[in-house]
């Protein structure tokens, strides 16, 4: 059983105990967008079982020949090259250099053979499953940002030429130091196509700004490899199991989410998109279109492509290219923080939404304020995630105690009306129509409502459900500790917290159930059956959300024992008569 059907579960059989609760003793009452989409070649038409970028044509591949003193055609433009040159560029060929990039937030490692992006590394987040940092990239052929361009109907493979690196020795930026640029750069030795391709860096952003240019030939389209999936980084393999795909942001059909383990075959999928991300738990890895100053932009579409390994599929993003040969768009390759994600626009936040589709509209607000509140507490109060939540857990019942109150007032008089509706059915049974006018008679001099008990007290249950979601999501509590639990986002290893969620549950219903004015055997029963229940399902949930419910109850306690003798002396008073 996945852990959202688990809690979904859990949530329902708890919403049924105060339903049933406040419902067991009174009756029940009565124009089509158009972008840069792939050009009308075989990109656009090729069978979804093909890789979609083998077409016929020049190839990007320099080769030794067999007879350096000869002269070969070049495979790349398919021109003659003077003898002795493809010799020079084999051995040039055979020093890879890499190149890196560091800054406060990260560490980024480059190749200059392709300008392919090898490895990114998260410094202010460690990886649970390999030493040191989050790494973004898989290392067994996962690079990204190589680049293949469209020419005609001829694709020119750059990843592997040359590139040279501007400057060689790389980047480093500091925290007080402004944003700097990476140039990568490929001249053809004797035509005159050149490809460059600029990356700026930010210390403070996770954001990369990209622009390139393509001269000496009349490009139509780029194509950049986002590379092949992010890592596995946390310690349940479980969840980044779930949470590994694909992301896509139609500028029609809105956002739609793609598992990897789904993805079987190749495909093309058209565009315009705003953007096309890689994201596991916590991370993602997106390209977006254009630079954030200039006009809306769109991508043309995603190339994806066979996949080399489990929770790996290979793709590849394509865009238009100006009339003057360039092209820009940026990159984001951080953690999954909502504010970061926001001030990128269009809809990034979403890149992993709270909540199941159906309960979103109420999930995403709710989420998002919860997520600010105890992220203000945290900093303000200068304490650690695990004291917010006790302190949250006090204060949403201090918040809702009038409600609660309210709620459990409107039950006692329903209560007191029981005898009474009774009297009225036995009295009008064979009579529906007169039946059904002394109810509602009764409803207004007594002011009956058999639902005003339960529905105050059903409006926790929106913060309870999106904190489910924020501690699947939120990665401002990925390994925090607190006294004995490892990390707030995962179970607790000991079960203690399951258990004392449990035996609050049990508490809370034995003293609203010694307060009844008659001992219902079924309600007897879910007293002593629920909280087994809840222990088994909460027992695989963060440990975070058990902290905040078990704290939430703990805090409904004294007014459940004041509102129990409130019960009582009503009961003393005797039950509602009938007017005359």
């Amino acid at each position: 059983m996945s852990t959202e059907i688990r809690f979904l579960l859990a949530v329902v059989l708890m919403i049924a105990v105060l339903v049933i609760t406040n419902l067991a003793f009174p009756p029940t009452p009565p124009d089509e967008l158009t972008g840069p989409q792939f050009p009308d070649s075989s990109l656009a038409t090729e069978p979804a079982d093909s890789n979609p970028l083998d077409i016929p044509g020049a190839v990007l591949q320099l080769t030794t020949p067999e007879a350096p003193g000869e002269a070969e055609p070049d495979p790349l433009l398919g021109i003659q090259a003077a003898p002795g040159a493809e010799a020079e560029v084999a051995e040039e060929a055979a020093a890879d250099q890499q190149v890196t990039v560091e800054g406060p937030l990260y560490s980024y490692t480059f190749s200059n053979r392709g300008a392919r992006l090898l490895s990114t590394a998260l410094m202010d987040f460690p990886s649970f499953t390999f030493p040191g940092a989050v790494e973004l990239i898989h290392q067994d052929g996962g690079e990204a940002l190589g680049t293949r361009v469209l020419v005609g109907r001829d694709t020119l493979d750059l990843r592997p030429i040359l590139f040279e690196a501007e400057p060689a020795e790389g980047l480093r930026l500091t925290q007080d130091g402004g944003p700097q640029t990476l140039r990568f750069i490929y001249q053809h030795p004797i035509d005159p196509f050149r490809f460059e391709v600029a990356y700026t860096f930010h210390p403070d952003l996770y954001v990369v700004e990209a622009s390139g240019r393509v001269t000496g030939r009349d490009a139509d389209l780029v194509f950049t490899d986002l590379g092949t999936g992010i890592p596995f980084n946390e310690q349940r393999e479980q969840d980044e199991e779930r949470s590994s795909a694909y992301v896509v942001n139609h500028l029609q059909e809105g956002i739609r989410s793609v598992p990897l383990r789904r993805v079987d075959e190749a495909s093309v999928e058209t565009g315009p998109f705003l953007w096309t991300a890689f994201k596991s738990k916590y991370f993602v890895m997106a390209l977006l279109a254009g630079a954030a100053e200039e006009e809306e932009q769109y991508l043309g579409g995603v190339l994806v492509q066979e996949a080399p390994g489990e929770y790996q599929v290979p793709l590849a993003v394509s865009q238009s290219v100006s009339g003057d040969g360039t092209f820009d768009f940026r990159l984001f390759m951080g953690p999954q923080e909502f504010d970061r994600l926001t001030d990128l626009g269009t809809d990034m936040q979403n890149v992993n939404p709270y909540g199941w589709k159906v309960f979103r509209p109420i999930v995403r607000p709710v989420a998002a304020v919860v997520t600010r509140i105890l992220g203000f507490l945290h900093e303000n109060l200068n304490i650690g995630y695990g004291w917010v939540l006790i302190l949250f857990g006090v204060l949403m019942r201090i918040v809702l105690f009038p409600l609660n109150q309210k709620g459990m007032k409107a039950q006692m008089k329903n209560m007191a009306a029981q005898p009474l509706m009774q009297e009225v059915q036995a009295k009008y049974k064979d009579n529906p129509e007169k039946l059904q006018k002394e109810m509602m008679k009764m409803y207004k001099e007594h002011g009956f409502n058999p639902l005003a008990g339960c529905l105050p007290m059903l409006l926790p249950w929106p913060v309870l459900i999106a904190l489910f979601f924020v501690f699947q999501n939120t990665i401002e509590l990925r390994g925090v500790p607190f006294l004995w639990l490892p990390d707030l986002s995962a179970p607790d290893p000991f079960y203690v917290l399951p258990a004392f969620l449990g035996i609050s549950m049990f508490l809370l219903q034995w003293v609203s159930m010694r307060s009844m004015p008659q001992q219902n055997p079924q309600m007897k029963m879910m007293m002593y059956g629920m909280p087994i229940m809840m222990v088994f399902m909460f027992s695989q949930l963060a440990s975070g959300l058990n902290l905040y419910y078990a704290t939430a109850n703990i805090a409904t306690l004294p007014q459940q024992i004041w509102i129990a003798g409130e019960r009582k002396k009503a009961q003393a008073k005797g039950p509602l008569t009938l007017s005359k």
